[in-house]
């Protein structure tokens, strides 16, 4: 339960304030889905740069440069690895032979520990699932449409990433959890966010809350490119079956985890009123925990 937002400024129309501006209102309505940790990426003077803090999003006083065209963004909720050590919080670093790349996740993935196992995957300190999937890209030593496949289809449970490179390629990997990305064709801009809801909020604090915009349409099992002239490339990937959260039980590493995330769905809940009964009631009745999770944030109420 974290928050994936930014922008793409395909057509080189926004001031540094305005590019600020933008992130500031993004990251302020990001913190409905988690206040643990954020972080950016943005290439800036010829370098992918990353910053970010164990601290709630408008902690992070974010600025953005003049030379920065795509940011990446993600407000944390902690599932797994310590919000305090800042090396567990989003973006993450990767390097591939002649590219650099930052990885950002939102969503829960299961089986990180059988991965590194059987894939043979280098130690690492960081303790947060969502590292593997960098550790997945790297050992297929390129950022390419195909080693992004292998990656979603390696990994199992809920996800979106998205994934910034040194030539301000941004890509979107998209699982089952939410993602709202939206086209301004004026300024030739894209903005996304992880829902609807938090986009809205975000771009009505900003100029392009009066503005015309379009909904691009990432669907489940999609790997979406955007560079910044604009250009656009769509490639498939076999999306796994989600684990359940009752009826049967996975192995107990991948139980714990789920286990996990139903805990802090249920405790995030409670903020709003909710009974743990109550999110039980909704599984029972065939809701999914991201079902659930969107109905909350969306609109406030179960």
């Amino acid at each position: 339960m974290c928050c994936l937002f930014g922008f793409i400024d395909c057509g080189r129309t926004l001031s540094a304030r305005r590019k600020t501006m933008l992130i500031q209102a993004l990251a302020a309505e990001s913190e409905a889905r988690g206040t643990d940790a954020a972080g950016i990426a943005y290439n800036s003077g010829g370098r992918l740069r990353l910053y970010k803090r164990p601290v709630p999003a408008r902690k992070c006083g974010f600025r953005i440069p003049d030379d920065a065209r795509v940011v990446m963004g993600h407000s944390r909720m902690t599932t797994q690895g310590k919000a305090k050590y800042n090396k567990n919080n989003h973006p993450f670093s990767g390097k591939v032979p002649g590219t650099r790349f930052a990885l950002a996740h939102n969503g829960v993935l299961y089986n990180d520990h059988i991965l590194r196992a059987e894939k043979h995957l280098p130690h690492t300190g960081i303790q947060t699932d969502s590292y593997v999937a960098v550790q997945l890209i790297e050992q297929q030593r390129a950022l390419t449409p195909d080693s992004l496949k292998y990656m979603a289809e390696s990994v199992e449970g809920s996800f979106v990433f998205t994934v910034l490179d040194d030539r301000d390629t941004l890509t979107f990997v998209k699982g089952d959890n939410p993602l709202c990305l939206l086209h301004f064709p004026g300024p030739d801009l894209y903005v996304y966010a992880s829902t609807e809801e938090i986009l809205r909020k975000a771009l009505n604090r900003t100029w392009l809350g009066r503005m015309f915009s379009t909904e691009v349409e990432v669907d489940g099992g999609e790997i979406l490119t955007i560079r910044t002239d604009g250009s656009r490339r769509t490639d498939r990937f076999r999306q796994q079956e989600s684990w359940p959260f009752y009826g049967w039980y996975p192995p107990p590493v991948r139980y714990n985890a789920q286990s996990h995330y139903l805990r802090t769905l249920k405790s995030v809940a409670s903020t709003f009123g909710y009974s743990p009964a109550h999110i039980d009631a909704m599984l029972d009745e065939g809701w999914t925990t991201d079902e659930i999770e969107e109905a909350l944030y969306e609109t406030g109420m179960l």
